[in-house]
């Protein structure tokens, strides 16, 4: 929990201000979009680095890699795929490994390197343009590049981290090809509460004031509830296609027994219950595959 300033008071015979007042108040209160730029190690350790990360990958691969081996298929064609905020971008490497055409994209300069030293571990020839920028400088990269329509565009673990998240939702439309689809996956605000609700930790959950030392933690301040998402997408003519949790129970079991120590065991399990009710609004991330036509 953030700790409080240790800087001297002011002295009581000197009022502060009132436009300093403000001006402290607005730059405490003023959101950014988040960079892992300064913490690229300590992200790829703490995601990716145990079982948590292959089970976030191994629910995202069913997902997505079933969806577009069968739009490649119909298509007849290669697909052109934009990553947007991809971090390590681990799924889109893989996905130019099947032959499809990437632009991958991160607002850090370090994430895409090690994105990029993961790629050239392939032994193929991979179709990957990269552009270190925020998304909102794409627009005009990809108009340049005359790259502007995508049958499918990636967004993981980024509405969380987006001063104006909802804003994204028109990048998507400008973006997308009419049957293209969105693959949204995002932290999952409830699984915070119903975490800390099974560890005892009732006095953060009663602190409505709480936020984490962004300057290290991995854990959202401004999470974007399911409910919210959905909305989003209703208001934008998308429509669902699946749903699934990610780590839908092994973030939620301290004590390991039975198939707990079996990491094989826990990716089948939670790949079997990633997709049902009520197990997979459980996940400490959900993922959406939507589309804003009726291809399936």
């Amino acid at each position: 929990m953030p700790t409080k300033p240790q800087d001297s008071q002011p002295d009581s015979n000197h009022s502060i201000p009132a436009e300093v007042e403000q001006a402290e108040v607005l730059s405490a209160d003023t959101r950014t979009d988040r960079s892992f730029d300064a913490i690229a190690d300590h992200f790829e350790k703490k995601v990716y680095g145990g079982l948590k990360g292959d089970i976030r990958l191994a629910v995202l691969r069913r997902d997505i890699f079933e969806y577009c081996t069968q739009m490649s298929q119909d298509l007849g064609r290669p697909l052109r795929i934009l990553d947007v905020g991809a971090g390590l971008a681990q799924i889109s490497v893989e996905l130019a490994t099947f032959g499809h055409t990437m632009i991958i994209n991160d607002i850090s300069e370090n994430m895409l390197e090690k994105a990029k030293a993961s790629a050239k571990k392939s032994d193929q020839a991979l179709d990957i343009t990269w552009h270190v920028c925020p998304y909102q400088d794409l627009v005009g990269k990809l108009a340049q590049a005359g790259t502007e329509k995508f049958d499918l565009i990636l967004c993981h673990a980024l509405l969380e981290w987006l001063a104006e998240p909802v804003a994204v939702m028109d990048f998507f439309d400008q973006h997308l090809t009419d049957n293209g689809a969105l693959s949204l996956c995002f932290y999952n605000p409830a699984s915070f509460d119903y975490r800390n609700l099974i560890m005892g930790n009732f006095n953060l959950l009663d602190n409505t004031g709480y936020k984490a030392d962004n300057k290290k933690s991995l854990t959202p301040n401004y999470p974007v509830a399911k409910e919210e998402v959905e909305s989003w997408l209703i208001a934008h003519q998308y429509r669902t296609l699946r749903t699934s949790g990610l780590r839908v129970f092994h973030d939620y079991t301290p004590l390991k027994r039975g198939g707990n120590n079996d990491p094989e065991a826990v990716i089948r399990m939670e790949l079997r219950y990633s997709q049902l009710e009520p197990y997979k609004w459980l996940g400490r991330y959900l993922h959406i595959l939507a589309t804003r036509s009726a291809y399936e």
